[in-house]
């Protein structure tokens, strides 16, 4: 039986409903069917949970800081009315061409979460929907695991001849997590 551990997930797409607009205000955020009950589940079974996610938003002027930070306070609060906890929720806030360093698929908030949990990443489920979040957890040795929620289904296409564990969704991916612990 292995011991549970970490788990990181993407945000929007993997948690909540990506609607190519960015999700711009607490009343915008909406879980993904079974994504709730998933992290809930996965906190039963013994794992923390992480976010790790890019919000371009913040930098293009489409939301602030402070609204972002009401999202994620929705999001733990959905997260912990169905039982579940979230450990830590690390963002990106930059654009895209502003070439820094936390933005996945660049792994700084990977290796501050790492740092701050106290943990190697090393073989750690990232569930994520997009190439950058494979991208991210490949840098940092963790396992890179997609699902076909938000952009992950055209993810997948783009994957070609690479071997990568790929679910419906969260509430499948976890459900396979928790089988391995047994």
């Amino acid at each position: 039986m292995a011991v549970p551990g970490l788990v990181v997930l993407d945000r929007d797409g993997v948690i909540n409903e990506d609607s190519g607009e960015f999700t711009k205000s607490v009343a915008e955020w909406r879980p993904i069917r079974g994504s709730l009950d998933a992290i809930a589940a996965l906190t039963r079974g013994g794992f923390r949970v992480a976010v790790i996610t890019n919000q371009s938003g913040v930098g293009r002027g489409l939301f602030t800081e402070k609204t972002l930070n009401e999202i994620h306070e929705r999001m733990a609060a959905a997260v912990r009315e169905t039982g579940g906890e979230l450990a830590a929720v690390y963002y990106c806030p930059h654009r895209p061409d502003e070439g820094c360093d936390c933005r996945k698929p660049r792994t700084a908030l990977l290796r501050r979460l790492g740092r701050d949990l106290g943990c190697s990443l090393a073989r750690v489920p990232f569930i994520g929907d997009r190439l950058s979040d494979i991208a991210a957890a490949d840098a940092v040795g963790a396992r890179a695991i997609l699902v076909r929620t938000g952009t992950g289904a055209a993810t997948e296409r783009l994957l070609g001849s690479r071997s990568l564990e790929v679910f419906d969704d969260l509430a499948a991916a976890t459900r396979s997590l928790l089988a391995e612990i047994g």
